[in-house]
């Protein structure tokens, strides 16, 4: 799919479908937070969507998923957690896209591109959580910020590394990416 030829409208519907991903596969957790912090469900469709559609559509997709999901379903709870995500996952949608665009397209560099997309994330995310723990007057101490990007998502993290690459081969070969 080359970036050039790709009509808005099926930009559009492709955002939609990576939003509606983002929505329903947290649901696949059973709405079990301690699962769903583990496995990280509305990550991979904000990654794909950046590697997919580009930096800018990853951005928006990502930023508005966990708040309105958060309005809609109640979950995650919009504060401090959807905030906290909507900035994370804006993070993964955007570095993901600039990261992909600007490499060659091989498997060595689809990784860099996911693992500098999954770092900068996890940065955003901790940044954005230790804001505004000091807005509320509350702390975010370091080893917080290691469990909620770290520790605890050890098992997302292990299955983002395996799955998006094997997805984003898929989907070239089905020739939906440049």
């Amino acid at each position: 799919m080359n970036a050039k030829t790709v009509s808005p409208a099926r930009r559009i519907v492709l955002a939609a479908l990576f939003l509606a991903l983002a929505f329903v596969l947290p649901m696949v957790t059973g709405h079990v937070p301690q699962v769903g912090n583990m496995l990280c469900p509305m990550h991979f469709p904000i990654l794909l969507c950046g590697f997919v559609l580009g930096g800018p559509w990853g951005l928006a997709v990502g930023f508005v998923a966990p708040l309105l999901r958060s309005v809609l379903f109640g979950m995650p709870p919009m504060f401090p957690i959807a905030v906290s995500m909507a900035f994370e996952l804006a993070a993964y949608g955007l570095v993901s896209g600039l990261v992909w665009r600007r490499v060659k397209h091989t498997l060595p560099m689809m990784y860099a591109a996911l693992v500098t997309a999954m770092v900068a994330g996890r940065l955003v995310w901790g940044a954005v959580r230790f804001v505004l723990a000091g807005l509320t007057g509350s702390s975010f101490p370091f080893s917080a910020f290691l469990s909620g990007a770290l520790l605890t998502a050890v098992p997302g993290i292990l299955a983002q590394l395996v799955l998006i690459p094997l997805i984003l081969t898929a989907l070239e070969k089905a020739g939906f990416m440049d």
